[in-house]
């Protein structure tokens, strides 16, 4: 039970999905947190290079978590709630309900995880086109994107998947809907893992030249034709059965989700640093880096400008360590960043560092 000015409220509740766990904080208007909960989920590699979890396990998950953060509370005075999570990829039936993304038919297993490399192949043939949409993921995509998985699964689970699958969802969205019912995905996923463009929309042509033209049929009803800005109230608020599960008051405005490692980002490269003797005070956000440090870590910056002639130059933009039992992998995403090398240590006067795992 909390006491004094902080029993007043408000309060918020934000849930961060990580790879192996997910945590729950409670925060005041002030941002100061005075609850914070964890519970772990289960990951499964059904060989190698194959990683998948549980959407439900990870709701579940995620109801524990809340539940504990608001023990003592008035809960009339929770006004909000949003979710980050992994880039994961989530795959329902029409109904809603999960599918398999593996070759043993386990619905349950209805997640390829942000780590899984199982479409090494798809995505050399997806840069082999040359698209000009890759431009925007300096010029080669990653096999961590959602693209190669989902031509993956046409190619793979053709039958027990992709013929009976209705949506698509980042594990962040996926997150979203299951609070509000609200298919509305966030400009943050698909904008940074699925080639959407904030100013042009989604590319028919990238999506036919690849073999997805399924997406461009449907008018992208399965992987998202309604985007909303981060932060975006979403619907109505929390669902009636959301609420029962998560031990909220029904109605309570959800934010349109982020990715964990740019909400990160977002919290580092936009914090007050008032007062603390920082060189980075008084100087623009785009002089920060944020170290997001986890299961990965990804250096993450932000510029004012797009300069596409610049991509080539900049050896990493963001760099990501991956940490799997006793292998260490190394991956880099090339060009996320558009400056030169050498403009980038000039830039960067202020590094702050967030655990997120």
């Amino acid at each position: 039970m909390m006491s004094g000015e902080q029993e007043q409220g408000p309060y918020y509740v934000g849930v961060d999905v990580g790879t192996g766990s997910v945590r729950a904080a409670l925060v005041d208007q002030r941002g100061v947190l005075l609850a914070f909960a964890d519970q772990p989920i289960r990951k499964w590699e059904p060989q190698f290079n194959h990683h998948e979890q549980s959407s439900e396990d990870i709701w579940a998950a995620c109801c524990v978590v809340t539940k504990k953060v608001i023990q003592g509370i008035n809960l009339k005075q929770i006004r909000g709630l949003g979710f980050d999570a992994t880039c994961s990829l989530v795959v329902l039936d029409k109904q809603f309900r999960p599918l398999p993304v593996n070759h043993e038919g386990d619905s349950h297993r209805n997640i390829i995880m942000w780590l899984d490399h199982r479409a090494v192949s798809q995505v050399q043939r997806i840069n082999e086109t040359k698209h000009s949409v890759l431009q925007y993921v300096g010029g080669l995509m990653s096999v961590e994107m959602q693209a190669p998985k989902l031509l993956w699964l046409k190619e793979n689970l053709r039958e027990t998947c992709w013929d009976k699958a209705g949506h698509f969802f980042d594990l962040p969205d996926f997150l979203s809907w299951k609070a509000t019912g609200v298919t509305a995905r966030s400009l943050c996923s698909l904008v940074c893992k699925w080639t959407y463009s904030a100013e042009k929309g989604w590319d028919d042509s990238f999506w036919k030249m690849i073999g997805l033209n399924d997406f461009v049929a449907d008018n992208y009803s399965k992987i998202g034709n309604q985007v909303l800005p981060p932060g975006s109230s979403l619907g109505n608020g929390l669902t009636p059965e959301a609420a029962k599960d998560l031990g909220l008051p029904a109605g309570i405005a959800v934010a349109a989700s982020l990715i964990d490692a740019h909400a990160g980002g977002l919290g580092v490269i936009g914090a007050d640093v008032r007062g603390h003797n920082l060189v980075c005070e008084g100087q623009p956000v785009t002089s920060r880096l944020a170290v997001i440090c986890g299961t990965s870590s990804c250096h993450m910056g932000m510029d004012d400008s797009l300069d596409f002639s610049q991509m080539s130059k900049i050896e990493e933009g963001m760099g990501e360590e991956q940490r799997d039992e006793q292998r260490l992998e190394w991956d880099a995403v090339q060009g996320r960043i558009a400056i030169t090398e050498e403009e980038a240590m000039c830039r960067v006067n202020c590094v702050a560092t967030i655990a997120t795992n």
